[in-house]
């Protein structure tokens, strides 16, 4: 077989930085034991490495000066899910984009349908952004949370969150922002962008492992437990504790996880975030001015580089975007990614839902022009299939 070339990064990055999988492996192999739960050496030097995982990532979103506020979790599903449940009361107003992943919108659906809150979804413009006028507009007198993708997982688009987070904080509003896919991709300020609550997964741009994710969440802003357990702290106290990490932080960490994102985090530091975005979007122009040369090839909200991440997504007429995948992954060896993307409204936006969605390329550190070009040339000959 030939060379896997892995157009699938906003799904997960792959490959990871060598540093990564080293040191998930030698710090796994002599620090695997508990932390927090004993006093031997081993314990505390294996607690050292997860309270340095949460400085670092504490000051990478410029969160605040309490580290223990950034709590890991198996993934950004996980922490959204504790975080907008937690916050959420009955008889809210939410208003969130119809360019949520599942992520955000099923936890939302599901109070919804259980006659707790009620949603507001704002629609994006035909280059993929949401006017945060229009947000303003959509608040009401019982409007508790306002919840972004800041950057989408189709389209690549980056929204305006700080001028959506200004209007949050003047209204008195929570502000919540999905940073799937810009956490280790474009710089998050949270006190700058007002911020109340960000959300990361660990797999993605920061180049650690799948199943570690997290959140950082603002002082001041209390969120409802809706889970207890074992915390290796105070264990004669019957309730669950109330102060950070132990808040949303419940059992065993994985350990090995955190470990792994520790590492991520210190090679997209060390390269350089904005050197990294920089090389990706100059790929994604290449691929997307190399496919776009077909005639019957659609992309979509891919006007400019500008506030995007390197996300495209295409369509060719007269094709399933399912049926491109499969050309791409068994004639060329392209791995990417088709269908809702697990984003089903920005396809209903975009009048893609009916023809089950779209092809989604997605660049990483490691794409080369090579790839790039491939991918190209592949694009071309099955769209010449159609003529």
């Amino acid at each position: 077989m030939s060379k896997l070339i892995y157009l699938d990064n906003s799904a997960t990055s792959f490959p990871k930085p060598d540093v990564v999988y080293d040191f998930m492996h030698s710090f796994y192999k002599k620090h695997g034991v508990n932390p927090g739960r004993s006093g031997f050496d081993a314990a505390l030097e294996t607690e050292e490495v997860v309270a340095n995982t949460r400085k670092m990532l504490t000051n990478l979103f410029n969160g605040g000066g309490d580290h223990n506020r950034l709590t890991f979790s198996y993934n950004a599903t996980d922490s959204l899910n504790l975080v907008l449940q937690g916050l959420a009361n009955s008889g809210d107003h939410v208003i969130t984009t119809m360019l949520e992943h599942n992520s955000v919108l099923r936890p939302l659906y599901h109070m919804q349908e259980e006659g707790r809150i009620d949603v507001t979804h704002i629609p994006f413009n035909s280059d993929g952004f949401v006017d945060p006028d229009d947000i303003k507009k959509a608040v009401r007198k019982n409007t508790r949370m306002v919840v972004v993708n800041h950057c989408s997982n189709v389209i690549g688009t980056v929204q305006p969150v700080s001028e959506i987070g200004k209007i949050c904080r003047e209204a008195g509003l929570l502000f919540v922002v999905d940073g799937s896919q810009s956490a280790g991709a474009i710089p998050v300020d949270m006190q700058a962008m007002n911020i109340d609550a960000f959300i990361f997964t660990g797999h993605k741009c920061l180049m650690g492992p799948t199943g570690i994710g997290g959140s950082y969440v603002r002082e001041g802003v209390e969120i409802k437990h809706t889970r207890y357990g074992g915390t290796g702290v105070r264990s004669a106290y019957p309730r669950h504790l109330d102060e950070y990490p132990y808040r949303l932080e419940t059992g065993t960490l994985n350990l090995v996880g955190v470990a792994g994102l520790n590492a991520g985090v210190k090679w997209v530091t060390e390269q350089g975030m904005e050197n990294l975005h920089r090389k990706e979007m100059a790929l994604w122009s290449r691929l997307k001015a190399g496919i776009e040369k077909n005639e019957n090839v659609i992309t979509y909200c891919a006007g400019s580089a500008e506030n995007h991440n390197p996300v495209l997504s295409f369509n060719i007429e007269g094709f399933e975007a399912g049926d491109v995948g499969t050309m791409l992954d068994v004639d060329y060896n392209i791995a990417c990614r088709t269908g809702l993307q697990c984003a089903p409204l920005v396809h209903r936006h975009l009048g893609t839902e009916e023809i089950h969605g779209t092809v989604r390329l997605s660049i990483g550190p490691f794409t080369t022009e090579e790839d790039v070009d491939a991918a190209i040339e592949a694009v071309a000959d099955i769209a010449s299939l159609r003529r």
